[in-house]
């Protein structure tokens, strides 16, 4: 089996880096390109941080950068996101997006792309964190009455977007289980005399400092008991392995959109 020739977005951050790593300890992935913006990290070997050079530079040219690659993967921001977005679908490139922070107008369009190539779209790529989201289903069907939700995530002080794609999902989920619309029902701020909860809502608080991974908990509360559910991250790694495993399942499947609860056979 050749192996699946993958390019990296945004290739000398952080999240990057941990994918460049990922593809290149892969047995059957292979280092195909790296994009990033223009800056100093432009032309510099894309594995360079690891001791071992891959021979693929850094580009900000998306047809250099893309030029021997079948897959992209993204965690980058919107606007870089949707710019790839563009040139992938238009060159049959398979798309794996974990970015987050979309508009609707940004969702759309990455809907429209995929009737032109295979997208994995999802935004966390977890393993770990999209059983949680099954067992969030089954927990909230069992808990619709007498039961108020609130969604705390925790994240460190670089991040851009708030709450987090992740506590976003895990309300939709929630939020469907139980018949409702997140976009009716969502609480995202409270501050001064906000009067007694209303007993449908899901509430959100985000917390973001220092160098926090990402911690996510729904918590169901009820009289006389509290349940909760959570999931915390220690390393982004899981992300790019969960990431690389999305890869291998588009690599045979046609143009289309598709997510993480399709990659583990959840749905």
């Amino acid at each position: 089996m050749n192996p699946l020739k993958i390019a990296i977005a945004g290739a000398s951050g952080r999240m990057g880096r941990m994918l460049i790593e990922a593809v290149q300890e892969a047995d059957d992935t292979v280092l195909a390109g790296a994009l990033d913006i223009p800056g100093p990290s432009i032309g510099i070997d894309a594995s360079a941080f690891t001791g071992q050079p891959s021979g693929v530079t850094i580009e900000s040219d998306l047809a250099k950068g893309l030029a021997n690659a079948n897959f992209l993967i993204d965690f980058t921001r919107p606007e870089g996101t949707l710019k790839h977005l563009e040139y992938c679908a238009a060159h049959g490139i398979k798309l794996i997006i974990g970015t987050t922070g979309f508009d609707e107008a940004g969702k759309a369009a990455i809907a429209a792309a995929a009737k032109k190539t295979a997208i994995m779209f999802a935004p966390n790529m977890s393993v770990g964190v999209n059983v949680t989201m099954k067992l969030l289903e089954m927990a909230a069907k069992n808990f619709a009455e007498g039961y108020d939700i609130e969604i705390i995530e925790a994240h460190h002080r670089h991040k851009v977007d708030a709450p987090s794609g992740t506590a976003l999902q895990m309300g939709e989920v929630v939020a469907k289980a139980l018949g409702r619309d997140l976009k009716e029902v969502g609480v995202f701020a409270r501050e001064g005399v906000t009067g007694p909860r209303d007993p449908s809502s899901i509430g959100f608080a985000t917390i973001r400092g220092g160098d926090i991974i990402g911690d996510h908990t729904v918590l169901f509360a009820g009289l006389g008991e509290r349940i909760e559910i959570t999931h915390k991250s220690s390393s982004r790694v899981h992300y790019a392995h969960g990431s690389l495993r999305a890869a291998r399942f588009l690599a045979d499947k046609p143009a289309g959109l598709y997510d993480m609860q399709d990659v583990l056979g959840l749905k």
